[in-house]
């Protein structure tokens, strides 16, 4: 977890709650990409099915994650409004 530069200890629970976000959502970013390889790697039929439904449920925590980001981080919130 983050927060080893300025001590977790003087960092508010706010913070904290954001790092735990972020760093969720970096981990399933992560993961949608190590199953797509492994999606278009493999040739079971089968298998390829089911790597694809585990890779759309980590976009769908991906996008779950981003939703409450965008709730609790204001500024966060606005640069989506002024980027979209």
């Amino acid at each position: 977890m983050n927060g080893e530069y300025e001590g977790r200890e003087n960092l508010t629970n706010e913070t904290k709650d954001l790092e735990r976000a972020r760093q969720s959502l970096i981990e399933e970013l992560e993961a949608i990409n190590w199953y797509q390889e492994r999606v278009e790697t493999c040739k079971n039929k089968e298998l390829k099915k089911i790597l694809e439904h585990n890779r759309d449920e980590e976009k769908e925590h991906a996008a779950m994650l981003l939703k409450w980001i965008r709730k609790n981080d204001p500024t966060q919130e606005k640069m989506f409004h002024e980027n979209d």
